[in-house]
């Protein structure tokens, strides 16, 4: 049997799939995991003093250290964020042409540029 490799279009969830507003929401999500977990890892946090940080209790940190995306809405990764003193920006504008191009013709949503981590 042979592995094929694909190269991916930059968002592995609509790599597997996901349509284009779901695809967007689970990035969107995973990235402000990945940036919570940052913070847990650079302040060397136990998973106690996480959940007293961002103000959650600790078997919220422990979904969000094993990864479960499904848990966790984009506003509370934020509101979680929030607590421990980082800013986020989210910016939203119309996608380029060639993106236009490349989106199916039924898909007329923004394109979400992800959020920048203060």
């Amino acid at each position: 049997m042979t592995t094929r490799i694909r190269q991916s279009r930059g968002n592995v969830f609509r790599d597997l799939g996901f349509s284009p507003e779901e695809s967007a929401n689970l990035k969107l999500r995973a990235d402000l995991m990945i940036e919570l977990s940052k913070v847990i890892k650079g302040r060397r946090l136990t998973q106690a003093k996480a959940a007293v940080l961002f103000g959650v209790s600790q078997p919220r940190i422990s979904d969000l250290v094993r990864g479960k995306i499904d848990r966790f809405s984009v506003d509370t990764l934020v509101a979680m964020l929030g607590h421990a003193g980082t800013r986020v920006e989210l910016v939203v504008r119309p996608r380029s042409r060639v993106a236009n191009a490349r989106a199916s013709a039924a898909s007329d949503s923004p394109d979400l540029h992800y959020p920048t981590f203060h």
